[in-house]
């Protein structure tokens, strides 16, 4: 027996409107799944905010000629080993780099990272992306309906 459970909102005309809008433009086939979403979107901020273990990804673009940056970036990296995860490295032109750092720690660990590098000399521009490590998201998985796999 599956432990999905019904329950029924109510909201105003403009904000229904609004969430169908949303819901429509990001291609969901049903109301349900977009709210599932929306909800461990809100689980996945609320790890962050209480500081919770977390998986982040930066992305850096920058200026490869920028005296010392590569040997600085390389310094933060390994200065924080433990959260480190896997870096990628390609190059976007002849002067410019891009590196994505995929990161798995402490939330304030992973910001604190993030705001090291994007501090540099160098860096035109750099992104956290915060996500979860699944723990907690996993809990809302185990009541939804089991997809059969594709054969």
């Amino acid at each position: 027996m599956s432990d999905l459970v019904r329950a029924t909102f109510s909201l105003d005309k403009h904000l229904h409107d609004q969430f169908e809008r949303l819901a429509d433009e990001r291609g969901y086939r049903n109301r349900s799944e977009f709210l599932r979403d929306l909800l461990r979107q809100h689980l996945v901020e609320e790890e962050w905010e209480k500081d919770q273990e977390a998986l982040g990804t930066i992305t850096l673009v920058y200026d490869h000629h920028q005296r010392q940056l590569s040997a600085k970036l390389m310094d933060a990296q390994h200065d924080h080993h433990d959260i480190v995860l896997a870096t990628t490295h390609v190059h976007l032109s002849h002067d410019l780099c891009a590196e994505t750092i995929m990161l798995r720690g402490k939330a304030s660990a992973i910001r604190t990272m993030a705001d090291t590098l994007r501090k540099q000399k160098g860096v035109l521009h750099a992104t956290l992306s915060m996500s979860s490590t699944g723990k907690a998201l996993k809990l809302s998985l185990a009541g939804a309906v089991k997809r059969p796999h594709a054969q």
